[in-house]
């Protein structure tokens, strides 16, 4: 098995994790493309299939070579014979579709990955391996809390969530956990790895009630206006599940803290603002600079791992810094359409994000911060980190941390040699970091009401 898991996994061009930001536009039925591609491959028809790649695909993957892949496939696990079964997820933006197909000689699953228009941007061949479920982390003891459903909202905006509440009488610190960029589920599931179900259990047992929920872009992607902003798609909702734990019995009001984590975090200043009646805030990877351009230095950063930066992916770089232009334009409309790798985004999203810099609200707030950060993380990097410093170092209430060897999820990048993570980092099942949630857990407990003594340090270190 270990010959065929050599052979068979390849990764090419953009996988998870690239991109900050997916539209919540209705999703086509990639299962039956994904199906139909295999079928294609196993009729040897590379050139309709490479048709279907995105540009970095394409550069990376052009019809001789995925012949050549083919070839070396078939050679080894023997004939193709039949597709047995489809199985699709939505991760980080993307779609990921797993046809599993038998051979003469084994049973694989060829692992395509869809962008948001409906593009190829990856594709794998994997032995066929029982489905890896997330298993509880070993810093939770399941026998210290409980869980309840909630609804998190107003309608027609109800969201589907679970409050995870310590067993005893408390009263209770809570934490509202807002999730990143996307159609993210209540636990921000990727593949196997579920972290925010990991800081749920894990602050639950540490006596810290926390409560987390499906975001709008998942729950109700065809019924948001096409002029949406991260108003609708986080804020408001954020606000809401805070006055929801403020009304438990078993939660102290004024103990309610926002951990956000990557959008989650860069909008966790903008959530606390006025009323919201937060104690504190919980930043984990969240950014600081402007999205547009973090997106053009995702995209070549992912580009340049597979070496020199092909003239398809080039291009695809290019487009990404002329819709930067076309966002920094000071004359973009709310109406205006613009294309973001395919996704049709409106201009009042990034007038609204332009109009609400994170870390000038965060200095104008007056409440503590525990601002986080992954060392291999190369989606939010030291330059957003240094924006939070740059803007709240002078406080004594804001503490700062970074973490070695985490990527972007809080968990230990498995990307080999020095330097940050790739997308690679997301396909093995892990779990948040224990050090990651006992100091969230340390810091929580020494907010009674008074800020941090000595700044840049953890209560308790």
């Amino acid at each position: 098995m270990k010959t065929l898991r050599s052979a068979f996994v390849l990764l090419c061009a953009v996988a998870y994790g690239a991109v900050m930001f997916a539209s919540p536009q209705a999703t086509p039925n990639l299962e039956d493309t994904a199906k139909d591609l295999t079928r294609q491959l196993a009729a040897r028809q590379f050139g309709p299939v490479v048709k279907q790649f995105d540009p970095a695909m394409t550069s990376a993957m052009p019809a001789m070579k995925l012949a050549e892949v083919w070839d070396g496939l078939i050679g080894q696990a023997g004939a193709f014979q039949s597709v047995e079964t489809t199985h699709s997820q939505e991760v980080q933006g993307y779609r990921v579709v797993l046809v599993t197909s038998k051979f003469e000689k084994a049973t694989l699953n060829i692992k395509w990955v869809f962008d948001s228009s409906g593009r190829v941007a990856g594709l794998f061949f994997l032995p066929l391996q029982p489905a890896v479920s997330w298993t509880p982390p070993p810093f939770a003891d399941p026998s210290s809390f409980h869980e309840q459903p909630i609804t998190v909202g107003d309608a027609p905006w109800l969201l589907s969530g679970t409050l995870t509440l310590p067993n005893g009488i408390g009263p209770f610190p809570a934490v509202v956990l807002v999730a990143g960029s996307g159609p993210q589920d209540q636990d921000e599931t990727i593949l196997a790895n579920k972290p925010f179900k990991d800081i749920a259990w894990g602050l639950a047992s540490r006596n810290i009630a926390v409560v987390r929920y499906n975001k709008r872009t998942l729950q109700y992607a065809k019924e948001l206006p096409t002029e949406f902003t991260v108003n609708e798609e986080t804020v408001i909702d954020a606000r809401a599940a805070a006055a929801l734990l403020s009304k438990q019995p078993a939660i102290d009001p004024r103990r309610i803290f926002v951990l956000g984590h990557s959008l989650g975090g860069t909008l966790a200043p903008r959530i606390a603002q006025g009323d919201a009646g937060i104690a504190g805030l919980i930043i984990l990877a969240g950014g600081t600079r402007p999205f547009e351009r973090t997106l053009v230095e995702q995209l070549k950063y992912v580009a340049g791992l597979q070496g020199n930066i092909g003239p398809e992916a080039q291009k695809q770089i290019d487009d990404a810094e002329q819709s930067a232009t076309e966002i920094e334009n000071p004359n973009l409309a709310p109406d205006t359409k613009l294309n973001i790798l395919g996704s049709p985004i409106s201009g009042a999203y990034f007038l609204d994000l332009r109009d609400h810099p994170p870390a000038q609200i965060a200095a104008q707030l007056k409440v503590p911060m525990l601002i986080l950060r992954g060392d291999r993380d190369y989606q939010v990097t030291e330059a957003d980190f240094s924006g939070w410093k740059n803007a709240l170092s002078g406080k004594p209430e804001v503490s700062f941390k970074v973490y070695p060897g985490l990527f972007h999820l809080f968990m230990p990048s498995s990307s080999a040699g020095p330097g940050l993570g790739t997308p690679a980092d997301y396909q093995k099942p892990s779990h948040v970091a224990v050090q990651v949630i006992d100091d969230i857990s340390t810091w929580i407990h020494g907010i009674h009401g008074h800020i941090n003594e000595e700044p840049g340090r953890i209560p308790g270190e």
